[in-house]
């Protein structure tokens, strides 16, 4: 008998008006606009049925809409600030149980990456795994492959890959008020462990300081380099990015002073009303 698996989409949040990199998601990217490098990584995990574009119903977000028109990529409108009520609209229209948040500016997403991180909310008895509170009776409400400090991450910047199912994005999305909680969508969930029971999933060695996303001009010009280094393809995995910079350690330095922003910070054009 083949065990049950709930309807899983990935929505990917993606916008043109970026702070440090304004229309990154539509940037060139080895001949590709980064954005279709996230969409045709992600789809191609086993444990995703869907993937959806939510972007804002801003006007400069009009060319990044037709894109996706012209790609047949499912899309979703909503609010701009207010992410999480964009990400729980889209998943509602979706009509999934599951939803797995991927973000447009991670172009060396990997699938299997994806998931495991999928598998291990569903309860495999995968290696490598850290429950935040283990006294909580029940199932996952959570589950991703990074958290910040102080639990931390061992997989690189721009894998980040984050589960949850329909009705507990619901409940987030009612009661988050803060607003980090309602720009990033998640983190109602740590901020509040006492009453989620929540899964970090690690890698067996700890490569957490990599950055492999894409923020400002620095981090594409990585990228750029990454994929003309590994020509007319793109469904290498991250290890085999990792053995690249290995070998090529000084590309490394093109980001090197590229800071990640903490999740407590917000857009400051969201504080001023804009």
């Amino acid at each position: 008998m083949t065990s049950y698996r709930p309807h899983t989409v990935a929505i990917i949040q993606a916008r043109m008006g970026s702070s440090r990199l304004p229309g990154k998601v539509l940037l060139d990217l080895a001949g590709q606009p980064m954005l279709r490098r996230v969409v045709e990584r992600t789809r191609r995990a086993k444990t995703i049925h869907q993937v959806i574009i939510a972007t804002t119903t801003e006007p400069d977000d009009d060319p990044l809409a037709d894109y996706c028109e012209r790609q047949d990529y499912p899309l979703y409108r909503g609010s701009l600030h207010d992410v999480l009520d964009r990400y729980y609209q889209a998943a509602r229209w979706s009509g999934t149980e599951t939803i797995v948040r991927i973000t447009a500016d991670c172009p060396l997403i990997d699938p299997e990456v994806i998931d495991r991180t999928v598998e291990a909310f569903r309860g495999a008895p995968l290696p490598y795994l850290q429950c935040l509170n283990p006294g909580l009776p029940g199932s996952y409400v959570f589950c991703a492959n990074r958290l910040p400090p102080p639990w931390g991450r061992t997989y690189p910047i721009g894998l980040d890959t984050e589960v949850c199912n329909f009705q507990d994005l619901q409940t987030v999305w009612r009661e988050a008020q803060l607003p980090h909680q309602r720009e990033h969508v998640m983190p109602y969930f740590y901020d509040h462990q006492e009453r989620f029971k929540i899964l970090l999933v690690h890698h067996e060695k700890d490569l957490g300081n990599l950055r492999l996303t894409v923020d400002t001009a620095e981090d594409l010009e990585l990228l750029r380099q990454i994929y003309a280094r590994l020509p007319g393809r793109d469904d290498f995995s991250w290890l085999e990015v990792v053995s690249l910079l290995e070998r090529e350690p000084e590309l490394l330095a093109l980001n090197a002073q590229v800071q990640h922003k903490h999740y407590l910070q917000v857009d400051e054009r969201r504080q001023a009303g804009k």
